[in-house]
């Protein structure tokens, strides 16, 4: 009896650490997502995710049958994993709700609320809003601390970074993150040195305290020198703070395959 509970108990424990499965929204991505200009950014087929919606859907309802408690036991990298999955299938959702009408996310929100605001997403047991998963529960200070989720998360524009071809996971997010980072930052039309001033995308002006984990903005951009092409005297000018850093203006055009 006891040899029985104790099998009982490896089996459930095993459930838990393999926790969810992404690959329906892997292969949705595979199939949907195409890399331009050398992999340092996406555009998404809109239409073939359109003609594909009741996969995604079925993979957005997986989601939300999720309870807190279970997400809870799971290891960090899984749980992280999960909240960026989640939060770039419904933005890709949200699209949807007005394909083939629609130029920018933007034009989902009204006067009074934008569409990162609106609650129309179950998920562990409550009705959340894209903001509130990405600033509510991946930002939350103190549970995850990664200032990389930045490159990794989507808001459906060109200026974003760019929409994974794959879906995240737990054995591999480190290394994803690591790579969509190294992406990000390879992209001259959001990330260039101009007359000696270092051009970087919005996201660093918006949140730049998230960066302050990692030792500060400018650490973050040195330690990304080889990405950004700097040669090591202009490094050494960023990490004594005398080079200029200035912020890109963003692109809200859809990333959708042109």
């Amino acid at each position: 009896m006891k040899r029985l509970f104790l099998t009982a108990c490896l089996l459930c424990w095993s459930a838990i650490a393999q926790a969810y499965d992404h690959s329906t929204w892997d292969a949705l991505l595979q199939r949907h997502v195409q890399a331009i200009r050398a992999g340092v950014a996406t555009e998404v087929d809109y239409a073939g995710m359109a003609r594909e919606r009741a996969a995604l859907k079925g993979y957005l309802d997986g989601l939300a049958t999720v309870r807190q408690d279970d997400f809870n036991r799971w290891s960090k990298p899984e749980r992280l994993a999960f909240l960026i999955n989640a939060y770039n299938a419904w933005t890709v959702e949200l699209i949807l709700t007005a394909w083939p009408d629609i130029k920018s996310i933007k034009e989902l929100g009204t006067l009074l609320r934008s569409p990162w605001k609106k609650e129309f997403i179950p998920l562990l047991g409550a009705t959340r809003s894209l903001d509130g998963i990405e600033h509510g529960m991946i930002r939350a200070k103190g549970v995850y601390d990664e200032p990389r989720i930045h490159f990794a998360v989507n808001c459906a524009s060109i200026g974003c970074p760019a929409l994974r071809p794959e879906a995240y996971t737990a054995a591999r997010l480190d290394a994803q993150l690591a790579d969509a980072t190294r992406l990000f930052m390879s992209d001259r039309s959001r990330n260039r040195l101009e007359r000696g001033e270092l051009k970087v995308s919005s996201i660093f002006k918006w949140y730049g305290a998230d960066f302050d984990r990692v030792g500060g903005l400018n650490a973050f951009l040195v330690a990304q020198g080889e990405a950004l092409g700097l040669s090591e005297t202009q490094r050494q000018s960023l990490r004594d703070k005398r080079m200029k850093i200035g912020f890109l203006d963003y692109d809200w055009s859809l990333n959708r395959v042109r």
